[in-house]
């Protein structure tokens, strides 16, 4: 087990730096004058030369880009994800408060997922060519078709149009205030997760669908067990596999999704500060928060693959 965890953290490395170099590249190669940032135009135009360049060395951006990479890159070994551009705040201490929000958005989404559409998978699997099936195939369909900040918006506008409802507008954590959290995150976490819901529906359908097939499935019907004894303790773990398997697909889902998501509801998360930092092209910011979702998503499909052991024996004995 401890081989598999470090040939899989081995593999791990190479992606995560792959994905920081992309961005850090993708960030630079960016059209527009960087400076733009700081100034106008109009200051732009009549800066000299030398204090253009005093600029630009003061920020570190006249530094070839191997060097500028190597040192961020270094920084962040230690800990240290240097501070915003633009703001100048400590961006460790931005991901730490935003970063609580958009975690607490992902996993509550993940949980309206399984809860929602695995009840909803069973059922269409138990009832093949039933109303309920139909229903079921019309909810999967309808809400992997409808785009998740279009649905946001929808959810937005209803809710002050209809309810005069506005969410709030000060950030805060669940251990500060409990229930204006909730107020923050349920909606983003409910779009995505009646998305993620669909995907698990129909995954635990088609999944269902084929382990009914098997020897040990009609062997314990013919046996006289009860269906809910054969779909509970012979069907259903081994139906899971693939489902969990989607649920680290899931998540990268969760995240890219909550990007856009977080905008539309003006979620004060790493989604809604990785746009503005984008916008206003504040480039350590950006990469910083890229490196946190990479980190992230790596880390869950490590802990997917090794949930596997513990549901399936064959893989834990071999």
């Amino acid at each position: 087990m401890l081989k598999y965890i470090a040939t899989r953290l081995l593999i791990a490395i190479p992606t995560i730096f792959g994905v920081t170099v992309l961005i850090f590249l993708i960030m630079r190669a960016l059209p527009g004058d960087p400076l733009s940032v700081f100034y106008d135009p109009s200051q732009i135009t009549i800066m000299s030369e030398s204090e253009r360049a005093s600029i630009m060395a003061d920020l570190g951006l006249d530094r070839p880009l191997v060097v500028q990479y190597s040192s961020w890159a270094g920084n962040a070994l230690t800990g240290d994800l240097g501070t915003s551009f633009l703001r100048g705040d400590s961006i460790a201490e931005t991901i730490k408060r935003r970063g609580a929000i958009s975690a607490e958005i992902g996993i509550l989404s993940i949980l309206i997922a399984w809860f929602l559409g695995l009840p909803i998978g069973i059922l269409s699997a138990m009832r093949p060519n039933s109303l309920a099936d139909g229903v079921a195939s019309l909810f999967a369909v309808l809400f992997l078709a409808i785009p998740g900040f279009w649905l946001g918006l929808l959810i937005v506008l209803g809710l002050i149009h209809g309810w005069s409802y506005h969410p709030p507008i000060i950030s805060s954590q669940i251990w500060q205030d409990p229930w204006r959290n909730l107020q923050i995150v349920a909606g983003p976490a409910l779009v995505l997760g009646l998305a993620q819901a669909a995907f698990v529906a129909r995954m635990a359908r088609s999944s269902l669908f084929e382990v009914f097939r098997e020897d040990y499935v009609r062997t314990a019907r013919a046996k006289g067990m009860r269906e809910s004894v054969v779909l509970f303790r012979h069907a259903l773990p081994n139906a899971l596999l693939p489902v969990i398997t989607l649920s680290g697909v899931l998540l990268g889902f969760a995240l890219g999704g909550s990007v856009t998501i977080e905008r539309a509801f003006g979620t004060p998360g790493l989604g809604n500060t990785l746009i503005a930092g984008a916008i206003d092209r504040d480039t350590t910011m950006v990469q910083s928060i890229v490196l946190v979702y990479s980190m992230v998503f790596v880390g869950m499909n490590l802990l997917v693959d090794l949930s596997y052991s513990w549901i399936d024996p064959r893989i834990r004995l071999g």
